[in-house]
């Protein structure tokens, strides 16, 4: 089934419903001395589409069945880190992971790329392995005086652009099926990705989307910062570009805020909580829709517990940089119980890094039409700008989950959160 794209507008503001058990409450985290985005251990963005690079990650080996969430801390020989600082390497190990068996992988940066970025568009040409791809983006710049932080928008639809630009932040309208395609065959991809990597190609288009992005940022950040910030940029999308948002946040750490709105199942909601989610979108339904997902995770649409990870793994691969994941209790299709047991199972790993400010998780709308603009996100969204790209700001996240899709990390986890050391 697919979700028609709804046009966005503005509702009346929703009185907000009190949720009782820590699973399911407002709960805010404050910023403490050791969640200072400063601090090396916890930086917002190391500056490097992936600064895990050089960390040797070892084959997992045979898989075995876990019905529970896979504990984020433990590495793949069995141990468990224990510094802040291990986290870098972990996050390697979870990111091939992730390309290994849900996404495919996500190639480097090309041996060339080049571009250009003016006031209303960015132009991205690449080369690799003998073969050349080119695409383009809009851009729409705020009032003032640059150079400017970014929101990249992917498809057109995401978090309120009023509002972004309003705030000080460009918007960047990104066309995520110029470089992957949706309605190809898995043997037959198409786009600017597949161009270069081969119809083949064993990626699905959400990583090739995120690819993409990063190319969007190499020009920007080799156009001298004249007009865009690179080291301010932030990413939002709803629905199938809420699950593009989520993986192009998670595989580009030079992206300051992530912002994936009402992304379903093969965005933020764990794999292991939707069979058991009713009326929730099939990993088997998500999985042929669209090649969204790697070729390889046609292996798990019918027991996810095999999976060595969960996407309470991809929500830690963001942190400690800004994440505020919106999402839809109203739409049963949607899986919001499960997307709020991803989101309280990845900030276990941000308050371990001494940011469990960056992120903010809110599904507690009044409103439940598709892809709407929604009063209840508008001051997150504005503080999340000010904090993550203008770096004007320092509010503390919030996890607000509706009454209505209450999910309980409890019931899925066996492991505890450690306090690792600085």
């Amino acid at each position: 089934m697919r979700f028609q794209r709804l046009r966005p507008r503005m509702w009346a503001p929703a009185v907000l419903v009190a949720v009782a058990s820590l699973t399911a409450t407002t709960l805010t985290t404050q910023a403490g001395a050791t969640g200072n985005p400063g601090t090396s251990a916890t930086r917002i963005a190391p500056g490097v589409e992936d600064d895990g690079a050089d960390c040797a990650v070892q084959d997992p080996g045979s898989l075995t069945a876990n019905s529970k969430l896979p504990d984020p801390f433990t590495r793949l020989n069995g141990t468990r880190i224990t510094t802040k600082s291990d986290w870098r390497c972990r996050r390697a190990e979870i990111k091939k992971l992730a390309e290994k068996y849900v996404y495919g992988e996500k190639h480097a940066k090309p041996a060339s790329v080049t571009g250009t970025v003016s006031n209303t568009n960015i132009t991205v040409n690449v080369s690799d392995q003998g073969k050349s791809s080119s695409f383009s983006a809009k851009v729409e710049l705020p009032s003032g005086s640059g150079p400017f932080p970014a929101v990249v928008v992917v498809g057109g639809f995401g978090a309120d652009t009023t509002t972004i630009k309003a705030s000080g932040a460009a918007v960047i309208s990104y066309d995520p099926l110029a470089v992957g395609r949706e309605g190809t065959p898995r043997n037959n991809k198409q786009g600017a990705y597949y161009s270069v990597y081969g119809s083949q190609s064993s990626t699905g288009v959400l990583m090739a989307w995120a690819w993409g992005v990063s190319r969007i940022i190499d020009v920007i950040e080799q156009s001298g910062g004249n007009i865009l910030k690179a080291d301010a940029m932030g990413v939002t999308g709803c629905s199938r570009y809420g699950k593009g948002a989520f993986a192009i946040g998670a595989f580009d750490q030079r992206i300051a805020l992530t912002m994936p709105i009402e992304s379903g199942t093969a965005g933020a909601p764990i794999l292991r909580g939707i069979p058991g989610e009713s009326g929730s979108q099939p990993l088997s339904s998500a999985y042929s829709e669209q090649p969204w997902l790697g070729d390889a995770f046609g292996s798990f649409t019918g027991n996810p517990a095999t999976l060595p990870l969960d996407t309470h793994e991809i929500v830690a691969m963001v942190a400690p940089r800004g994440l505020f994941i919106m999402e839809n209790p109203h739409i049963d299709w949607l899986g919001a119980k499960s997307g709020s047991v991803a989101a309280l199972g990845g900030a276990e790993v941000y308050k371990a890094l001494g940011a469990g400010a960056n992120i903010t998780y809110w599904s507690d709308i009044q409103d439940g039409n598709h892809c709407a603009v929604r009063s209840e996100w508008k001051t997150p969204l504005q503080q999340n700008i000010q904090k993550f790209l203008l770096k004007t700001g320092n509010a503390a996240g919030t996890i607000r989950i509706s009454s209505k899709k209450p999910g309980n990390l409890s019931e899925w986890r066996t492991w505890t959160t450690p306090t690792l050391a600085d």
